[in-house]
């Protein structure tokens, strides 16, 4: 099936089943400990355990390795370097940094810290972790640029983002009368799911099986297949349970293809699991920006010219971080320069994390926006109504959006947060040592697709089961696909089982992009079709006036049971949804806003945040549980990522230095007050059949910015490096004191 043009009415429009606040279908699985990850798989033969030896030096050559104490240490079944692995090929993925990521022990060059030199399999993991540190090398360093702000005359611009350029830029902005010209940065961050990557490898002949933590089943299924220079059709991949990815999981790692090779080299099955410092140094991370942001407005506040430049790094042949792709979309400006730059740096590979671009984009436009209401002596909020467009701002009317409520739940979000009671001088209220301030920003997701089969298979008895490579990371998948399928066949919830990830099934979009549930509930949306377009053909009905419900075939007076239907060898149905060219004649997003109030300790700096509230519109909302479960994981990250995520690079040795839980902050539960998400109704008949838009990466994006707009309402300090730790409040207000006694001690001169 092919969507071409915009949706009609069909029966999803029915509603009786998909919208409804079913409670996840994995749950009970997962609280029991009856869902299986990939490290914990048992076949039938005992599979001996891997452990990942990783390079102590970021840049340079391994010299020699001596694995006599290793090879000859109990239990020790295999050891593999570079001079023994076999010959890899290159990965097949649409993901460019995995060009890097998949070939291992490919050589003695090392690229990056942790990466894998040395793989050793031994009969438990304790023999193998004990033999692997037994194994003395020897390197020759080599000098590498570990620091973003030291290369940045070697940046160029990035073949993967196209600049934007739209008028006269730099003549509007001169003729402004209001106008801010800031730099923001942000820190390398991390995704730190709870699962690190882990594989469980088994040959069968010339059949790989592997077990494994990935978020796209067909990328890592064709991509491990080149490496291993094997045949697609002979590799099977399972993850039908995904311990959260947030982007890490769209690349494949060393434990995959270590433990492949090692499995099909030993004749038995092979796992490994990455330690939590390998999950931080040798899987991917979120590049550190730079960003100037540049904003020019008439004095009512409308604006004539929009500049975002932004600076990143990564390996040679990675990608940038697209931070200033929002900003060609968000709002209205006649003259737009908009430019992307990456330079090289020989850090861990940068790639997805949680909305690549736009979280960390949002930082610096929405803090500038606030910065420039503030010149204008304007409401923020007011600011960003005035500069609403309901078309693409670079490619003018014949581009509309499909559809676009930022305005919505911007006066939505104000009326219920109490924005009226903010006060528009910063510093003004007070609770004992706290400053409390309010914010806002706000939120913007690119929406995207992706095609997506499925396969429906009527039973004997009436129930339906759905398989399809799509997976569920945490995101509630299971649950809105069979929400799908029940309603497409007129089916309580009950009684649809949805089995995912799974290569043998139809090939689906995966967790990723935020085009996840919208494409792979397409995708299902198409199989079902396709069902119920066969059983209308078999019992004589008329498509158009045939309905499902109640477990019953309907046309005119005729009623005929599924059951009956389905006979006793049952029936099935198979089918791909691929996608016309409605991306390309409208704009798509999912729109929101974000308000926060924050608390500032007046004498340590500690900032906390007190209550957030979200307003977004998604399209349909498939399940408000699973949406708002979303939303709210979204806005945690958000918070973090203002107040304390960043990997801390030692320049000295080119590595992430806080690579454990411990050190990496993320928010805990004391961190996180009380948080509200509103939907609004918005129905995005352009976007997909079934009408909904992405929502997995929308929560995050503006959040930080909300709560550093907050944090200047309640200090009067702007800071624009995160995170924003107390030492940074504290050194604003140090300088605060500083200019007023320049001030003082001026005014003093004159006076006298």
């Amino acid at each position: 099936m092919k969507f071409s043009k915009p949706a009609g009415i069909n029966p999803i429009d029915n509603q009786k089943v998909v919208t409804r606040p079913h409670v996840r279908l994995d749950g009970p699985l997962k609280v029991s400990g009856k869902a299986t990850y990939a490290y914990e798989y048992r076949g039938e033969e005992q599979a001996a355990y891997g452990y990942v030896l990783s390079a102590g030096i970021a840049k340079g050559t391994i010299e020699s390795m001596d694995l006599s104490r290793a090879e000859a240490a109990p239990g020790v079944l295999l050891v593999l370097t570079h001079e023994n692995m076999p010959e890899q090929g290159k990965s097949e993925t649409p993901v460019p940094q995995q060009q890097k990521a998949s070939p291992q022990l490919s050589g003695p060059d090392v690229s990056f810290y942790h990466q894998a030199i040395a793989f050793v399999v031994a009969k438990s993991f304790e023999q193998a972790r004990a033999a692997a540190n037994m194994i003395e090398v020897k390197y020759t360093p080599a000098k590498g640029h570990y620091e973003l702000d030291k290369q940045l005359k070697a940046a160029k611009p990035d073949e993967d983002s196209e600049d934007s350029v739209v008028g006269d830029f730099e003549q509007a902005f001169r003729a402004a009368p209001v106008k801010v010209d800031l730099t923001f940065s942000t820190p390398d961050q991390s995704q730190s799911p709870m699962e690190p990557q882990a594989s469980l490898a088994s040959w069968d002949g010339d059949q790989l099986t592997v077990y494994t933590s990935h978020q796209v089943v067909h990328w890592v299924q064709a991509g491990l297949a080149a490496t291993l220079k094997i045949p697609k059709k002979n590799v099977r991949i399972l993850s039908p349970f995904v311990g959260g990815g947030f982007g890490s999981k769209l690349l494949f790692f060393a434990d995959i293809v270590l433990a492949s090779v090692a499995s099909r080299l030993l004749g038995q099955p092979v796992k490994t699991a990455l330690t939590r410092p390998q999950y931080y140094n040798a899987t991917s991370h979120r590049p550190a920006t730079i960003q100037r942001v540049r904003l020019a407005a008439d004095r009512n506040g409308q604006l004539l010219a929009v500049g975002h430049d932004t600076w990143s790094g990564n390996l040679p042949g990675g990608e940038g971080e697209p931070a200033a792709d929002q900003t060609k979309l968000l709002y209205a400006g006649e003259h737009r320069l908009i430019r992307t730059r990456k330079t090289e740096l020989d850090l861990p590979p940068g790639a997805s994390m949680r909305a690549p671009g736009e979280a960390v984009g949002l930082l610096a436009l929405e803090g500038a926006m606030d910065e420039l209401a503030e010149a204008l002596d304007l409401d923020p909020v007011k600011l960003r109504i005035i500069n609403d467009v309901q078309h693409d701002p670079e490619k003018g009317p014949q581009r509309p959006f499909s559809s676009r409520r930022l305005v919505d739940t911007l006066y939505v979000g104000a009326d219920r947060f109490g924005w009226d009671k903010r006060q528009k001088q910063p510093g003004q209220v007070r609770e004992g040592e706290w400053l409390i301030g309010m914010g806002m920003a706000s939120a913007f997701r690119a929406n995207m697709v992706q095609p997506s089969g499925a396969k429906v298979i009527l039973q004997p008895d009436g129930t339906l089961a759905v398989e399809t490579q799509m997976t569920d990371i945490g995101t509630g998948s299971y649950t809105i696909l069979g929400q799908v399928a029940a309603e497409m066949l007129g089916l309580p919830l009950e009684q649809v089982t949805v089995r995912l990830g799974d290569s043998d099934y139809p090939q689906a979009a995966g967790s990723g992009g935020s085009f996840g549930a919208n494409s792979s509930a397409s995708g299902v949306y198409a199989a079902c079709t396709a069902l119920r377009n066969s059983i209308s053909q078999r019992l004589g009905f008329a498509v158009a006036s045939t309905t499902f419900e109640d477990g019953a075939v309907k046309c005119g007076d005729q009623q005929v049971p599924l059951t009956e239907v389905a006979g006793n060898d049952g029936l099935s149905a198979e089918d791909t949804m691929t996608w016309g060219d409605l991306t390309e004649q409208y704009a798509q997003a999912s729109f929101g806003a974000h308000f926060a109030e924050v608390a500032v300790n007046s004498v340590t700096g500690e900032t906390r945040v007190r209550r957030m509230l979200s307003v977004v519109a998604i399209g349909r909302v498939m399940n408000p549980v699973t949406a708002r479960s979303q939303c709210l994981g979204g806005i945690t990250m958000g918070i973090g990522s203002a107040l304390m995520e960043r990997l801390e690079v030692d320049p000295r040795y080119g590595l992430f230095i806080n690579h454990d839980l411990a050190e990496y902050q993320v928010p805990v539960h004391a961190d996180i007050p009380d948080l509200d998400v509103v939907f609004l109704e918005d129905l995005d008949d352009k976007s997909s059949p079934i009408k909904a838009k992405g929502m997995g990466e929308l929560g995050i994006c503006g959040v930080g910015a909300a709560v550093a707009n907050a944090m200047y309402n309640a200090t009067g300090v702007r800071l624009r490096d995160f995170p924003l730790t107390l030492d940074k409040v504290l050194m604003g207000w140090a300088d605060q004191e500083q200019r007023r006694g320049k001030k003082g001690a001026k005014e003093e001169v004159s006076t006298a």
